[in-house]
């Protein structure tokens, strides 16, 4: 009988005089004070883009769907490739972060929120094609569920933007959920290093009072699992509803 011994696992941080402690004090230190200036650039270039986008948006509403070349009003054009790309882009990001934690992947957490933050801005880019599809933005009201006098029935069951809606809702709140839950930990870590009482207590909030107990991080685990697994198959309920429904709009 053969004696195996176990492999030693290398460390993941090399260097003297570096630790998971200092790591973390060098990450926090960026939240306290004022902002480098590398990000005032970046945040410069970020808002130039935002009022790019603002224009473009609000060009598009004012002169109608016509300016993408769309003059059939039973077809889509340019809006339906850029609902379909972003939601296939939000679809990569939970996939990806949701098979990272049903395999256990140590270390990956700053991935998994990177991940998932990506995936949420891509639900917000898409959900807005649809809307503007419609050529008369203000009447979008008309395909989310509400008690109204219009008939028998709330909406539309017939009317593929409908079940756009309902698509993206469920999936955005998924990932809202799946993101922020993960930020919990983080929010405590930066709410014990914070130096005003202020900033302690608005993170303490945010965290929802995380302690980092042994109890806390086997419900987090749990909780992580479980969005885990509804994230999944939610990726191909939503892309089949989006798939079979943007053809007919």
């Amino acid at each position: 009988m053969s004696h195996v011994d176990s492999l030693i696992r290398e460390p993941l941080i090399n260097g003297e005089n570096i630790t998971y402690g200092k790591i973390t004090e060098d990450i926090v230190r960026s939240t306290e004070g004022r902002p480098p200036l590398n990000w005032w650039i970046a945040f410069s270039f970020a808002v130039v883009g935002l009022l790019l986008y603002v224009f473009a948006v609000s060009y598009t509403i004012w002169k109608g769907i016509g300016v993408w070349g769309l003059n059939k009003t039973v077809n889509w054009a340019w809006d339906i490739t850029n609902f379909v790309w972003w939601v296939g882009i939000g679809h990569a990001g939970t996939l990806i972060s949701a098979v990272l934690l049903l395999f256990r992947q140590n270390g990956e957490q700053g991935s998994i929120e990177l991940l998932e933050a990506m995936t949420i801005f891509a639900v917000v880019c898409a959900g807005q094609f649809p809307l503007i599809h419609m050529g008369r933005i203000w009447q979008g009201f008309f395909i989310f569920p509400y008690p109204n006098t219009r008939g028998p029935l709330w909406v539309n069951f017939n009317s593929p933007l409908l079940w756009d809606v309902f698509a993206i809702s469920t999936y955005f709140s998924v990932s809202c959920l799946f993101w922020y839950s993960g930020l919990m930990p983080d929010f405590g870590t930066i709410r014990d290093k914070a130096k005003s009482s202020k900033r302690k207590f608005i993170y303490n909030v945010l965290s929802f009072g995380w302690r980092g107990t042994a109890k806390q991080w086997s419900r987090f685990e749990s909780l992580s699992l479980v969005l885990a697994g509804l994230s999944t198959p939610l990726v191909l309920s939503v892309h089949t509803i989006v798939s079979l429904t943007s053809p007919h709009q």
